[in-house]
Order: C-alpha cells, then structure tokens, then sequence
C-alpha cells in the first residue's frame, strides 16, 4: 500500500482543498482550475517545494473542464487510476446571500446560472476514474437553489453513476461542516456531499473531526493580532514580523494557549520569510469617518437601531443591513467571501479603522504565512475567498485516510473503529429472505408502534435494512426531499420495497422506521457498533457480490474497512 494515496482537485482555485489534502498526507495527481490567477497562485506556492516538505503537485492545469474529457486529464498526468477526488465546483451561482457578482443587493430572487451544473463536469471525472471517495464542497445554498432541485440531482447523479455501464455507483450522503468547529476562526458552514464506490464497505464519518494542528476556539484575534498595525491605505506587500508587537500582543495574554498554536501550527509563522500581502485597501473619508461610528462586533443596522448612530453613506436599510460591519476579535470573523475583492466594507478590522488586508484574509481561511499571493490586491482577495480553508481539506483528508486503511495501520482513530470486531455478535439475516421476513412488518408500523417496540426486535429489522440496503448510509434517512422514484431493492425479482426517494434514495415505506431509529441512536438506546452495523452491510454486499465489476486497484485496498 502506498504511504501516500493520489488524488486529483477539481475546480482548485488557489489551492486550499490541494493543500489540506497534501497535509493529510495525499499525493496530488492534478490540479485544475480555469481562472489565470487561481492556477498562478497554486503553482508559485505548491509546485515548487514547500517551506514544510510537502511534495509538488504533479500538475497544476489552467483549463475548463467543460472542454477538458477526463479521458483527456488521464492522459495528461499519466493515469486512470486515482484514490480521491475532491473539489468545489462554482458555488456563486447557489449563493441565497449574493447575486451572480457577489453583489450586497437586497433581493432574494434567484438567477439562472450556468454554473449550477458544473457538479456534472466533477461526475463525469468520477464516473471515469472511478475513485473509491469523492467529496464535493459547495455552500449552503445548494440545499435550496431552485427548490432544492440541484441538491437532489447531484445526490441522485452521483449514488447511480455509471450503474448503466456495469459500474457499482457511490453510497452519498450529504453533511454540513462548521468552520469554527474545525479550528478555522470564521463563522463558514459548508455543505459537503460524500460519496463512497459501493462496493466498498464501511460508512464514512458523518462529522469531520479536527486537524491535529487545529485549535479549537481560535477566534479571528487570535489569528491576526499579531500582525503590523496600518493605517487605510498603509501596507507593503512584503514586510518583517514584528517580534516586539507579537510579545507585547500574545505573550502572557488571556488567549495565548490558543493564539500560539494557531500562529506556529496553522500560520506557521516559522517557516515564512517575511510577511506578504498585508496591504490596507484606501477607503474615503466618508466610510473611515463610518467606520469610527462602529463598536466592536457591531454592524450598521445595530447601530442605528439600538443606539440611533447616524450614517454617512445613502443606503436602503431594508437592503443593506451589513453594510458596515466591525468584526470583533474574541468572535469568529463574519464567513470570508470572494466580495472582498470589490470593498472590505462587511470586513472592518476589529480595532483599527480599516477593512481587513489579503494576509489578514488568508489567515482567518487558514492558509499559512509561506503561501503567497498575488500582489494584486483584487485578484488576492477574490481566490482566497473562493478558496476551500485548508484546515477543511485536512480534516477532510484525515477523514478519508481513517476511512479507508485498516483499524491495524491507523489504530482505535474512531469511536467505532472496532466495528468489524463486535458487530459480528448482533443477530443477521442470513439470506435475502430472512432480511424481508424481518423488516417486512415495519413497513406496516406506525410511530406510536416503532416507539414501543423492544429494543433488539428493532435492531433485528435494522440490520435487516442495512443488509438489504448496502448502497445507503445511516445519514440518508434524515433528509428526502419530495421527489420519489421506483428502483429494485437489491437486484432480485423481490422489489417489495422498491420505491425510493430521490435525494436520499432512502426507501419510502421505511421513513418512518429511521426517524425512529435516530430518535434512538440520539437517545443512546444502542451503541455506534449497532447502529452503524458493518457486518450487515458486508453480508448484505456478499450475497450480490457476483454482480458486480471488480473496480480497478488502486494505493488503497478495498473492503478492508470496518468504520464509520
């Protein structure tokens, strides 16, 4: 097995999902981007070798993949085979905040966008390289963009990929992540869609867990206090670390146990030459005068209404609520958006009357010092808020790694690390029949029923689902949408419980056997061991074993996993 398994990123932008990925110890096949600047940008920090001894990215491609097949990506870095595809397709147009451009419009109504369906261009690369993990990132604003449709195609697109053509399709399943849960000092929450090759055993992690060089509760102060003090307008692009404002800021300070971590792990402030791109934008003397008017934490519409603060800017206070916005430095940072190339004015440092600096922005995304950006200011602000945090793509990437290498490489790394090992003792079907026999009768049990029912005659239908229902995850039975459509339960004449929701693909009679079964689990009525049963899904995937295409090998060895 290789020490470290490939990976291609699609839509990469600057490099932040490659590089989380590269710390987690992944190789990077490919990276692909068609924006100038973001491809520039990752080839200056991560196709050369990094301050970290991290390896080169193998390519680092400016192309659209609308017009690049993936049979023509295979050729150029030399392979079909890869562990891992990450990436974020376009998320501007899901975006329930901002317009196409990004713009603080005041109006709820959404555009059509073709960059809606790029997720398809990202299916196309799995369905040909046939990766045992995909994982997608977007904003939360897909789950509602134009009635949920897209939410629901991209989980329905991915679980039967290929399936036409012979191949097992993906186990999907959708999960939200919080930046500042994962170290990351910013109030960002993401939508991730997982996909899984089902022919691979296992339920990947329904919550990322974070990086080991992550400090919970770092807020933004932690993150940039450290920095040189300007003026709007002020800065040079490169600069000294200013050692007497770091020890008079953050030794011996209330937050030093998190600001030191932060700066040394995350920044990684030892490994960086000088500091790079901490140049203030000007702002007019009208906002400066503004931002004076501003407390700490406070936006415009608070000021106004709860201390009747009087506004210089002309501005609709239905429309533009956020217009101005001091952050406050023991919070976390308002979510880092690629709007900062067009004002700073949501952005407002917390103590010094200006909007945060491009390095300022890198920090709160969590890039480290050594990764530098363009000197021009827009084009620095606009990737790094289009970019995936890196400490996102790391625990994303440890995530996949624990995943996929035997609990015997990565030792008790979950809470339900020893699944292969305990499952065995909970009773199984033994064959097609049985599993029917068992879960059969909870098609016809109403909740008031479900709740009465005697713990392990519920754990006996439950793994009867698990079993006959290999493809799905535990998490598919929270959320379905509306849209249902009919599929053979399990390749077999019996297609007893053949119709299915579209976005979760969670059979239809059995909604409310898993509400119930999440109302228990919650309620630690029985264990992760039972809940996420693998030994039921390993028999279940047994019995249809011979219909199903051997994948091609890869670093990674399938079916040797035993985790959730």
């Amino acid at each position: 097995m290789s020490d470290r398994p490939t990976f291609i990123d699609l839509f990469c932008g600057c490099g932040g999902f490659t590089l989380g990925m590269l710390r987690a110890g992944f190789d990077c096949k490919a990276a692909v981007d068609f924006n100038s600047q973001a491809i520039a940008t990752l080839r200056a920090n991560l196709q050369a070798k990094s301050p970290t001894g991290l390896p080169p990215v193998g390519f680092a491609l400016e192309a659209d993949l609308t017009d690049l097949p993936p049979e023509t990506l295979a050729a150029i870095i030399g392979t079909n085979q890869v562990d891992v595809i990450v990436g974020g397709p376009p998320c501007q147009g899901f975006s329930t905040a901002r317009q196409r451009d990004g713009s603080n419009h005041g109006t709820e109504r959404l555009k059509e966008d073709p960059r809606r369906h790029l997720f398809r261009n990202f299916l196309d690369c799995v369905e040909f390289f046939q990766p045992k993990v995909f994982i997608i990132e977007n904003v939360l604003g897909l789950r509602s963009a134009a009635g949920g449709r897209y939410f629901t195609a991209v989980q329905y697109e991915a679980r039967t990929l290929g399936q036409s053509k012979g191949l097992p399709g993906y186990r999907v399943h959708p999960q939200i992540e919080r930046g500042v849960e994962l170290g990351v000092p910013q109030k960002r929450r993401r939508q991730l869609i997982v996909g899984v090759r089902a022919d691979l055993a296992g339920y990947f992690p329904a919550e990322l867990t974070p990086a080991p060089r992550a400090s919970l509760e770092t807020m933004l102060g932690d993150a940039i206090l450290d920095l040189p003090a300007l003026a709007a307008g002020e800065g040079e692009n490169q600069v000294p670390y200013d050692e007497k404002r770091r020890e008079k800021n953050f030794l011996g300070g209330t937050r030093d146990h998190l600001r030191k971590p932060y700066l040394q792990g995350v920044a990684e402030v030892g490994q960086a030459a000088a500091i790079f791109n901490h140049v203030a934008r000007p702002h007019s003397a009208r906002d400066l005068r503004d931002f004076a008017k501003l407390r700490e934490g406070e936006n415009a519409a608070v000021a106004f209404r709860e201390r009747g603060v009087k506004f210089e800017f002309p501005y609709s206070r239905a429309s533009f609520k956020d217009r101005y916005t001091r952050q406050h430095r023991n919070q976390p940072c308002s979510t880092i958006v690629a709007h900062l190339s067009k004002d700073g004015l949501m952005f407002i440092h917390p103590v010094q009357n200006r909007s945060l600096t491009p390095r300022e922005a890198a920090r709160v995304q969590s890039f480290p010092d050594w990764f530098v950006f363009s000197e021009a200011r827009t084009h620095s602000f606009r990737v790094i808020g289009n970019a995936v945090p890196p400490l996102i793509g790391e625990a994303v990437g440890d995530a996949i790694l624990r995943f996929l290498r035997p609990p015997a490489q990565n030792g008790d790394y979950s809470r339900s690390a020893q699944h292969a090992k305990t499952t065995a003792a909970f009773p199984l079907p033994r064959s097609h029949s049985e599993a029917v026999e068992w879960l059969d009768p909870l098609t016809k049990a109403d909740r008031k029923m479900l709740r009465a029912m005697q713990t392990a005659d519920f754990l006996k239908g439950w793994h009867a689902l698990l079993w006959l229902f290999p493809d799905l995850h535990p998490e598919n039975a929270l959320e379905h949408g509306e849209e249902k459509h009919n599929e053979p339960a399990c390749g077999e004449a019996v297609d007893r419980f053949g119709r299915r929701y579209t976005r979760s693909g969670w059979p239809v009679m059995l909604e409310a056997f898993g509400v119930e079964a999440w109302r228990r689990f919650s309620a630690d009525e029985f264990s992760d061991e039972a809940f996420y049963c693998v030994a039921a899904q390993r028999a279940g995937m047994a019995t249809r074993i011979h219909s199903m295409p051997v994948a091609r090998s890869s670093s990674l060895a399938p079916n040797q996993v035993g985790t959730r």
